[in-house]
């Protein structure tokens, strides 16, 4: 890499303000020097580089803010060039909805501002841009109320860039400042609160016991820009290097920034029922999303030293790090390790990964991400992290009644992982009182399942050998992951043993799946019926199966026709799963493997395998087991998978028809003009047409090959499209049973149960609130390490959970029900109606109809 690029790029790694001993001043003046000296040969280099670093390390945008005001004072030409590329790529980001993009770009503006780039006034200009068309937006007669994300967003946009230009824009503009300090005002007074409980880390948080008051992020960081403009705009958490060069700064010319439009939004429903706000509330949302949702995880006394402002800017930090650093882990952990602040800040960084961990719908990034950048920040601070970790892990834990099953589910996935990383290392016997609570409390359920991810991350003996300090906890793991083969040599009926060793010996012998059928249905269909057929089939190949994950997919590939021919329609098709869950009882990773490679080869169906999850002896396990939701997770994400997939290869089939029409058009063109360019010539005195044959022998050629590609890409179009079709009408149907199901298996339990369901959270509400930054939780300094200020479960004594056994069953699969309905809120917002009228009827119990407006974020006030 080249001096000036390295130099652009490392600027401030080395200042104090970033976790080093050097001095930025001089850091910026050699920096200065070097690119200045460049800009004659690498203007359009610098352009660009420059732009791409002040994007992507969003953290150091003062640093580079103040470069481009020492640039201006050299060459305003390429100052006013790094202008007009902002405001392209702004209103790019503007029209597309690509919300970091322009977050960054406005604070790159404000920034600029302080370093007299900027005219104050074209920055208030942008703002008010935004603030008008947020306005227009939540008006309940010129707008479009249900696009209020949309309107939020450019709000936030507004008040995140005034910790970085606040004290200037008030110094240099107070009037146009009042001015939009007035209109956001005016804005918070229209907007409707969010009230988001579906998207809520923790169930059963009603507004009243939100921290902060109740009020949602928007409002939160009002009242957090709010304080910092009482103050004076002072704060710790922005460096402000532009200051030591101010003198020369303000002989720069300060440039002006053309006018921006917002895109328009779409038009409201002309009939505005609640189902049509929703379906556009859910479009927005997606488009416009929530970055965060805090988790005060850790006591007040932890942060108590930071004003209201720091947070929210350390935040930022740390979520552009994640965000634009996704690549590269190293330079993430360095980067998040190292932000230009004067505090330490380790226990606001653990809270705000685990708020990403955690964060509903879904995260930005894939949960492994996650799990490599804690393992590296532990690596990076070894005499810090790992200790904060392990807090909110103990905090998280205390509270895991009260988790939303999604997140429950999360966090078990992230720990067992995490675990792996360092060895199986934990003080298990901090929880070793789990044993002592009822196989159903969601603690003993947890270190359960912890357990039981760990064991397939590793095997047996590790895990056992890893709990040696809680032997107890040896009850809670699986057995050992060994096949439960019916015709083992001592166990089985003889007759069906026998028929499953001539079965084995033609597979070793490697017929074919057409002769194993003839034998099937000549000899052991006739004599032994269906039952014992399948049992006999399955059983067999399955233990031919059962020696590796290589071994059962060669099985199923070789004889899954053989599998198919027995189990044609989906009564078969239980049986066969049924099947599948005995066999590999021992082990639920191989049960869930099987399972998913089988309906991958579409030996089964995910009808099938819902109404199994469905049957009564699996649904007794719904609140003491994952393995049911895991199966029924894996079915309902590859049907989901498969419809997103159809949809990608037809929007650029569509893309593909366009280029092959205007090809075979240009071909056909071509021809034409070789055709009207013809002459005449003499031959034996006659005048005739000349023409090149090898020329127009190509072009007939061309023409004729780019209608044939013409006409294939638009075959291709009509069969992915009838997939298509096909694959909607069969996620519907999966759905609609899917809520059939549980309205089903609830109503019994709910009506048993209703009145005392929630009793237990009541007090756990008080607990754990979010955004709470007073909330008293885990106290990490103990002297035995552990935690004494838990409320295990909610708010109740360590070796007590005072939940009954059906009402758990109830809360879990309520949790389920959310937690689904959130999942595949996109693919569910479609088949409302239908939801309404075939199962979200009157006779539908009032706390599955809330489980399921909750999981839409679906208003229930129209």
């Amino acid at each position: 890499m080249s001096s000036w690029r390295s130099l652009v790029l490392r600027i401030g790694e080395k200042c104090s303000e970033y976790g080093g001993n050097a001095d930025y001043k001089d850091q910026l003046e050699t920096c200065f020097g070097v690119v200045r000296r460049e800009l004659l040969h690498s203007s359009e280099d610098i352009l660009t580089f420059l732009l791409q670093c002040a994007e992507q390390l969003p953290h150091k945008i003062p640093l580079y803010g103040t470069l481009v005001g020492l640039l201006n004072l050299e060459d305003e030409d390429f100052v006013r060039k790094v202008l007009e590329n902002t405001h392209e790529n702004l209103q790019v980001a503007l029209d597309s909805g690509n919300c970091n993009r322009m977050r960054i770009l406005m604070r790159f503006l404000t920034v600029l501002m302080c370093s007299k780039v900027l005219q104050p006034s074209a920055l208030v200009v942008l703002f008010e841009t935004l603030l008008s068309s947020a306005a227009i937006t939540v008006d309940e007669d010129k707008g479009n109320p249900s696009w209020q994300a949309c309107a939020d967003f450019y709000i936030t946009c507004i008040l995140s860039c005034l910790p970085w230009g606040g004290a200037e824009l008030v110094e240099q503009i107070p009037e146009e400042m009042d001015r939009v300090m007035m209109g956001i005002q005016a804005y918070m007074s229209i907007r409707r609160h969010v009230s988001d409980a579906g998207c809520s880390p923790f169930e059963y948080i009603d507004d009243k016991n939100q921290g902060d008051g109740g009020n949602d992020f928007l409002e939160d960081l009002w009242s957090r820009i709010q304080d910092l403009s009482s103050k004076g705009w002072k704060l710790d958490s922005v460096p402000r290097p532009h200051l030591s060069f101010e003198p020369q700064l303000v002989a720069g010319k300060s440039h002006d920034f053309g006018p921006l439009n917002c895109p328009e939004l779409p038009a409201p429903p002309t009939l505005v029922t609640g189902i049509a706000y929703g379906k556009q509330k859910h479009e927005a949302a997606l488009k416009y999303p929530q970055r965060i949702r805090r988790l005060n995880i850790f006591p007040a006394t932890k942060t108590e030293d930071l004003q209201p402002i720091d947070r929210f800017v350390v935040e930022e930090y740390l979520l552009d790090v994640l965000f634009f650093l996704n690549g590269c882990r190293k330079e993430c952990a360095s980067s998040m390790v190292g932000l230009p602040v004067p505090f330490r800040y380790e226990y606001l960084m653990a809270e705000t990964i685990f708020s990403q961990i955690l964060l509903l719908p879904q995260p930005p990034f894939k949960p492994i991400y996650y799990t490599l950048v804690i393992m590296d920040l532990c690596k990076a601070l070894p005499g810090a992290f790992p200790a904060v970790v392990a807090g909110a892990v103990r905090s998280l834990f205390d509270k895991i009644a009260d988790l939303d099953m999604e997140c429950r589910t999360r966090l078990i996935l992230w720990f067992s992982h995490h675990l792996s990383n360092f060895q199986f290392i934990w003080p298990w016997e901090e929880w070793a009182y789990v044993l002592d609570l009822p196989k159903w409390a969601p603690q003993r359920v947890f270190v359960q399942e912890v357990l039981e991810r760990e064991v397939r991350l590793s095997y047996w003996d590790k895990i056992k050998q890893s709990i040696e300090s809680a032997p107890a906890l040896e009850e809670l793991l699986p057995p050992k992951g060994t096949a439960n083969f019916t015709y083992s040599a001592e166990d089985g009926d003889e007759t069906e043993r026998g028929l499953s060793a001539e079965l084995n010996k033609l597979v070793k012998e490697r017929v074919t799946s057409r002769e194993i059928i003839s034998w099937i249905e000549d000899h052991l269909l006739p004599a032994h019926g269906l039952d014992v057929t399948l049992r006999v089939v399955i059983q067999t190949l399955l233990n031919i199966g059962s020696k590796s994950f290589t071994h059962l997919i060669t099985v199923l590939e070789r004889y899954g026709q053989v599998i198919a021919r027995i189990c044609p329609d989906q009564d078969q098709q239980v049986m066969l799963i049924s099947e599948v869950s005995s066999f590999w009882k021992n082990n639920a990773q191989m049960t869930a493997i099987a399972i998913d490679r089988m309906m991958g080869y579409r030996l089964i169906s995910n009808v099938a395998i819902l109404r199994w999850v469905f049957s009564s002896s699996i649904v007794s396990q719904f609140h003491v087991s994952d393995r049911p939701w895991e199966i029924l997770r894996n079915a309902l994400t590859k049907t989901f998978n498969r419809i997103t997939d159809l949809r990608k290869e037809i929007l650029s089939l569509k893309k593909s028809v366009v280029l092959a029409m205007e090809a075979a058009s240009k071909a056909e063109a071509d021809l034409e003009d070789a055709k009207s360019k013809l002459t005449l010539t003499l031959v034996d005195g006659e005048p005739v047409l000349a023409e090149n044959p090898v020329k127009m022998k190509r072009l007939k050629s061309n023409a004729e090959k780019t209608k044939e590609e013409e006409l294939s890409t638009k075959e291709s179009l009509e069969a992915k499209e009838a997939l298509l079709v096909r694959a909607s009408d069969e996620i519907e149907a999966l759905f609609l049973l899917l809520y059939k199901s549980f309205s089903s298996v609830l109503a019994e339990p709910l009506r048993d149960t209703d009145g005392s369901l929630h009793l237990p959270n009541e007090a756990a509400a008080d607990e754990m609130a979010i955004d709470n930054e007073d909330t008293p939780t885990t106290d990490l300094d103990n002297e035995d390490g552990g935690s004494q200020k838990s409320h295990a479960n909610g708010g109740r004594s360590k070796n007590v959970y005072n939940v009954g056994e059906k009402e758990q069953w109830c809360l879990t699969t309520l949790g389920y029900v959310k937690a689904f309905t959130r999942q595949y809120a996109s693919e569910i917002w479609p088949l409302v109606e239908k939801l309404d009228a075939e199962v979200l009827t009157e006779d539908v119990h009032p706390l599955l109809l809330k489980a399921v407006y909750s999981g839409l974020r679906r208003p229930d006030d129209f």
